[in-house]
Formats: C-alpha cells, sequence, structure tokens
C-alpha cells in the first residue's frame, strides 16, 4: 500500500503555493547567483506544498514548510527589498494554523532570525522593529484562526455525538414497542394457535374412535394442519420482532462512526458491487473482523485513519481493513489471541484471511464465500 495524495490540489494548496511562488518569480529580475539559488531551491519545495497537509508523512508536514521559511528568509536577508517576506509570513501563518506548539516556536524562532539579520546587515533597526509588529500580527491571526477551527470541530462533533445518541433512542424505543408487540402476538396468537391444534387434534381422534367418515376425519386433519403451520408462522414472527437485525454494511458504518467519534481521525467505508443479503455466520466473521481490526488499530496505532472496503463478488465477499500510520509499522512477533480468533472463524467458512503490515500502515484482508 502507498500513500495516495489528493487527485487535484485543494484551493488551500494552491493559496499556499501562490503566497511561496509569486514572490520568488518576483525576486527574480534582481537576483545575483546566491539569490538565484535559493528561489530555485524555493521553488522545488513549494510544489509538494499543494498537497502537504493531505500527506500522512508527519515528519515531511513539519519540516518541509520550516525550510520554507528559512530560505525565504534568508533571501529576504540577501534582497530586503523583494516580496520574500510575504512567503516568509504566509507559510508562518499556516504552521501556526496546522502544526503543534514546538514546530511553531521553530517557525517564529527562524523569522526572528531573519529580522534580526537584516536589521543588522542593512543597519535599519527601527524598521525591524515594525517587521517584529507584522509578525507578532501574523501568529495572533493564526493562533485565532486556529482556535477558530478547533470550536466549529468540537461543535461538529458534539452534534454528530447528539445524532447519535437520538438515534440509539429512538432505536431503543422502536426495539421496546417491538418486544411488546411480540408479548401480545405470542400470548394471544400464539397460545391461542395452540390450543385451537390441540383441540383439533382431539376431535379427530374423537372421529377416529367413533368411526366418522373419511371426509370428516380429512377435513379435521386438514383444519388441524392450517392451525399448525400457523402457529408455526406466529413463532417465526414472534423470533423476528425480538431480533436485532441489522445489515452487514450498517453494522461496520457504526462501528466507523464509533471510531471516528472516539479517535477523531478519518474511518471511511467503501462498497463495491452489488450488496445482497448475506448468511448469519458470514455477516458475523466480517463485524468481528472490522471491530478486531480497529481494536488493533486503537491500540498501536491512535487517531491513524482507517478505509474498509466491501466488496461484493461473484460467489465471494472481501474484505479490506487499512489504517493509514504514515509509516511500515514493524511486522507482529506472533498473531493475538484477536486475530487468531479472526483466522478461525473465516477458516471454519472456507475463507482466507492475509494480515500485515504495509508501507504506510496495517493490512487485514479476508474473503469469503457467499
Amino acid at each position: 500500500m502507498t500513500t495516495r495524495p489528493a487527485a487535484f490540489p485543494r484551493a488551500q494548496g494552491w493559496l499556499r503555493w501562490a503566497l511561496v511562488a509569486v514572490p520568488m518569480v518576483a525576486a527574480m529580475p534582481r537576483a545575483d547567483l546566491r539569490a538565484w539559488l535559493l528561489i530555485g531551491f524555493t521553488l522545488a519545495l513549494s510544489i509538494p506544498l499543494l498537497w502537504i497537509h493531505d500527506a500522512r508523512v508527519r515528519p515531511l508536514t513539519t519540516a518541509l514548510p520550516l525550510t520554507v521559511i528559512a530560505s525565504t528568509g534568508a533571501l529576504w536577508v540577501l534582497l530586503p527589498s523583494s516580496w520574500a517576506s510575504v512567503a516568509m509570513f504566509s507559510t508562518t501563518f499556516f504552521v501556526v494554523l496546522r502544526h503543534s506548539t514546538a514546530p511553531i516556536v521553530l517557525a517564529v524562532g527562524l523569522d526572528i532570525a531573519a529580522i534580526t539579520a537584516g536589521a543588522a546587515r542593512f543597519d535599519v533597526w527601527k524598521g525591524a522593529l515594525s517587521t517584529y509588529a507584522v509578525l507578532a500580527v501574523i501568529v495572533l491571526m493564526g493562533l485565532n484562526r486556529r482556535t477558530r477551527i478547533a470550536r466549529v470541530e468540537q461543535t461538529e462533533l458534539a452534534l454528530a455525538r447528539a445524532q447519535t445518541a437520538n438515534e440509539e433512542h429512538a432505536r431503543a424505543a422502536a426495539l421496546a414497542e417491538r418486544a411488546r408487540i411480540a408479548r401480545e402476538l405470542h400470548d394471544v396468537l400464539a397460545h391461542s394457535l395452540a390450543g385451537l391444534s390441540l383441540n383439533l387434534q382431539g376431535a379427530r381422534l374423537m372421529l377416529v374412535r367413533d368411526g366418522a367418515s373419511p371426509d370428516a376425519v380429512a377435513q379435521i386433519e386438514r383444519a388441524q394442519k392450517l392451525a399448525s403451520d400457523g402457529l408455526a408462522e406466529a413463532r417465526k414472527a414472534v423470533a423476528a420482532l425480538r431480533e436485532d437485525a441489522v445489515g452487514v454494511e450498517r453494522a461496520i458504518a457504526d462501528l466507523l462512526t464509533a471510531y471516528r467519534l472516539d479517535s477523531g481521525a478519518r474511518a471511511d467505508l467503501t462498497i463495491e458491487g452489488e450488496p445482497r443479503e448475506l448468511d448469519a455466520a458470514v455477516g458475523t466473521a466480517l463485524v468481528r473482523a472490522v471491530q478486531e481490526a480497529l481494536a488493533n488499530t486503537r491500540k498501536h496505532a491512535a487517531q491513524a485513519d482507517v478505509d474498509v472496503t466491501l466488496d461484493f463478488a461473484d460467489g465471494t465477499v472481501e474484505l479490506t481493513v487499512a489504517d493509514r500510520q504514515g509509516r511500515r509499522p514493524p511486522d507482529a512477533p506472533a498473531a493475538g489471541y484477536g486475530l487468531r480468533g479472526m483466522g478461525e472463524r473465516v477458516a471454519l467458512l472456507d475463507g482466507r484471511l492475509e494480515s500485515g503490515p504495509g508501507e504506510d500502515g496495517w493490512r487485514i484482508h479476508l474473503t469469503v464465500p457467499a
């Protein structure tokens, strides 16, 4: 498995790139050899900025913006009247917006070093004070925007939790109502049909004892069979009302929703082929496989993104669960009880289970006849 960037950069990626590339192009007419080297280096670094926040390799997302800040800061010291400061400050803004405390401190430190070096070289300390003030404003704007985004995400998470709770309450109420109907059906209809079947059995025996005509006995036998069939159907209806049958797709989607709410990471389900009703044993094996895979992700790669693919092929169902850790995980020394139990469950269904590390996370793939 490989990390797949977005097929087309997002608007924010283009903005990040433009705020670095345009100042570099604008600085070209007055550039000397050293400046040309910095411009070329910075333009090369600006290309990954289109996808940097979609990447899963965390060291890259941290080191690349800091390197851009250092190179644009050095260019600004060489060409103080250029737009290199725009690239430096805009990249600092996005670092403050997206990264943790340590990268923010490093970015601000690189900015201060560039401003101080420029002021010392040209002895313009009065102008440096205003530049320090601009840097402070940029950092405060980034922190304010970051706080607002965090509040919006918390609000969305709270709404999602509330919606899930409402769905669970509605589901519990529906199950309670179904249980009540099942009790009524069992107590009234099933008992009545059972009593009717016993009475018809007794009537048939009495007719046979008294030598009644074969037609009369046959009529009673048909009535008894209808009562017995009705009793069997009533029992099936009671069992169906008491069961909480949930489709495999819905059960897996519920597990992924719970994972998203717990971890805050992305968890997507992709369904390929035409969904169909599966045998209970097959459905249980698929749901338990996803449940075990998510438990292992929580344990070994907390907050990793997860991709689940359910493929309804001809004669088989294939399930793939892959977490995106951003690195190749180490090989497991031995299969745990969870994976071992999953393999045994799949083997009982004449299926195949494959699990192991990929290039950017752990992958589980199973195929079950269905």
